[in-house]
């Protein structure tokens, strides 16, 4: 999600070291490689669809996994959040390992924020995002825009492990990030201080899991709203306009399949041609546009909007899609259409 600063800080801390002892509890063996299996990058699932740690996928309602089950105060933490929690996991790096500079381009990240609790981490761990570096202390609590290129350098030879929930939020959540304390962007408020979070005996918490998270078919005005987005994020050029244009016709010919179908299975064949005609006509624009956080046009089309368009319900999406600078697509239009879901 794109934010007005690159990173915040929330009003809120954790005992780190007592969600550090949950996490020894549970021992190496519910630990994980990462999907896309960078080194020295490795994750423990604490909410995936339908709780099953081995599901990659985004689609589909997200429940605690029987590790989170097992952790008390990691319930609690991810209950005062505030928020309704999308997938949910440890992430863990290694010393001398990094998180390599990317954007979350993904479907899934669009509307969501990625909140970082770190939990074991050192001095030399910082994370870069856009022009900004922190050092994300033991127990307190952040959210970055993932929609600037970042990435993570751990310099010491000890791992660090962060408690990240993706989510689209909450009341009571964005409340907190309104209270927060930005970096790299607005003032700093003076005499900030976050309020401590510790656990609490015999506690039950109550935490609101995604149940609704991708669209069987983007209605037509997601559609347009994601389509409007990346335009915006274009650097200036004569293609803003033309492109605006043709999203204005794609919309108004979707509005009328949509005002008969709906998200209908009956509406999928008429969605799918309009939205190829749509990237036939703009892709010699967007193949040579550039957006203003340095990816390709068309690359973002393709995988947050084309990709994402339509999802088959017997397909499980696919895995997550987070590089920054994927080579120019070779394929034909087709070819990028609907391969399933690709957050």
């Amino acid at each position: 999600m794109k934010l007005p600063s690159p990173f915040v800080q929330l009003p809120i801390s954790f005992d780190a070291q007592r969600l550090a002892d949950e996490i020894s509890a549970l021992g190496e063996v519910s630990w994980r490689p990462h999907p896309q299996n960078f080194a020295g990058n490795s994750m423990l699932p604490l909410v995936a669809v339908d709780g099953d740690a081995g599901n990659e996928s985004f689609n589909g309602p997200m429940l605690p996994t029987p590790e989170l089950a097992r952790c008390a105060y990691m319930q609690q933490v991810l209950a005062s959040l505030g928020v309704t929690a999308g997938r949910t996991r440890l992430m863990r790096l290694s010393g001398g390992a990094e998180v390599t500079r990317h954007v979350d381009q993904g479907y899934y990240w669009t509307d969501r924020v990625r909140v970082h609790v770190p939990i074991v981490t050192q001095p030399g761990v910082r994370f870069e995002c856009g022009d900004s570096a922190v050092n994300m202390a033991a127990g307190e609590c952040w959210i970055f825009d993932t929609w600037r290129l970042h990435r993570v350098l751990n310099e010491d030879d000890r791992s660090r492990i962060h408690l990240v929930c993706d989510t689209v939020g909450g009341e009571a959540f964005w409340n907190m990030v309104a209270a927060g304390r930005p970096v790299g962007g607005e003032a700093e408020p003076a005499g900030w201080q976050p309020k401590r979070f510790d656990f609490q005996e015999g506690a039950t918490p109550e935490i609101r899991f995604e149940a609704y998270n991708v669209p069987p078919i983007m209605s037509p005005w997601e559609l347009k709203h994601r389509l409007d987005f990346l335009v915006g994020e274009m650097k200036p050029s004569p293609a803003v306009a033309t492109i605006g244009r043709q999203i204005d016709a794609l919309f108004r010919a979707w509005r009328a399949v949509w005002a008969q179908y709906a998200d209908a299975s009956e509406a999928k064949p008429e969605y799918q041609r309009l939205m190829k005609n749509f990237l036939i006509k703009v892709q010699p624009l967007a193949s040579v546009a550039i957006l203003r956080n340095d990816l390709p046009m068309w690359d973002a089309l393709t995988v947050m909007i084309a990709s994402a368009a339509v999802v088959d319900n017997d397909q499980a999406a696919g895995p997550g899609n987070s590089l920054a600078r994927r080579p120019q697509s070779a394929q034909g239009t087709a070819g990028v259409l609907f391969p399933g879901y690709m957050g």
